[in-house]
């Protein structure tokens, strides 16, 4: 195991959480390393102003993924990492929100590891927690819930393949990530599973961000709202009773239409 740095190093890789969209979120030790890097590899959900804290000569690679379209695979981004670093390169592998939080930064360490490529994981607030904050839904409640569960929505072979009855249980928030074209499955199999089809439910559209826009319903209600919302990805699904504090909690100035 090597020392760790306060400054970036030739030939390491730095995997940097870039926080949920809004750039004032990213952390100084992220912002720093950055501003060091000889190459930034980043990812589709990385803000462009966070991008503009590189020096003007450092390279700039896109891998990021959106539904259907990957720039790289994930194997190729694997091996670019190792092929970067063995050049003796600052890499900056930066990613939206956090590495280890549906950010495949594990997959990408492992490479990492077994080619003897030394790294570092620096932490970034993960969308689950920077967007809801921005919505005004606070994840814990004394008077709603107790516990806290991140899953990941992505669609597979048209199913989605997750734990229903435990999700389905009262006293505890559910926060989806990717969710937005699974939604009609999401509520659908929640009710399936105890949930009562008034169980509060709230998808945000590009949390943290100036078009930020919160629609709030039921597991009934939720998947016609946002459908006539016309949202887009990247959006944030939170279920559970917090999201009735919304519109007594919200503070950041939304766009609507």
């Amino acid at each position: 195991m090597k020392k760790m740095s306060s400054h970036a190093q030739p030939g390491w890789v730095y995997l940097v959480g870039a926080g949920p969209g809004d750039p004032d979120l990213l952390t100084c030790k992220a912002a720093r390393l950055i501003t060091e890097a000889d190459v930034i590899v980043y990812d589709n959900l990385v803000a462009p102003a966070i991008l503009e804290l590189a020096h003007a000569d450092a390279e700039r690679i896109y891998a990021g993924k959106q539904r259907g379209e990957h720039a790289l695979a994930q194997e190729e981004i694997n091996h670019l990492l190792v092929r970067l670093a063995q050049e003796g390169k600052r890499v900056v592998r930066l990613k939206g929100g956090d590495p280890y939080i549906f950010g495949r930064g594990g997959e990408e360490v492992e490479t990492l590891a077994t080619d003897g490529i030394p790294f570092e994981v620096v932490p970034g607030v993960t969308a689950a927690a920077g967007v809801a904050a921005y919505a005004g839904i606070p994840l814990t409640h004394r008077e709603h819930a107790q516990a806290c569960v991140f899953v990941t929505g992505h669609l597979k072979d048209g199913s989605m393949n997750l734990d229903w009855p435990g999700l389905a249980r009262r006293r505890q928030t559910v926060v989806i990530y990717m969710g937005l074209m699974g939604l009609p499955v999401l509520c659908e199999k929640l009710m399936e599973h105890g949930l009562p089809p008034e169980w509060p439910a709230a998808i945000v559209q590009h949390g943290t961000q100036p078009s930020q826009r919160t629609v709030t319903g039921t597991l009934a209600t939720l998947p016609t709202l946002a459908a006539a919302a016309q949202l887009r990805a990247p959006t944030l699904i939170i279920v559970g009773t917090v999201v009735t504090l919304h519109h007594k909690l919200q503070w950041f100035l939304e766009q609507h239409g």
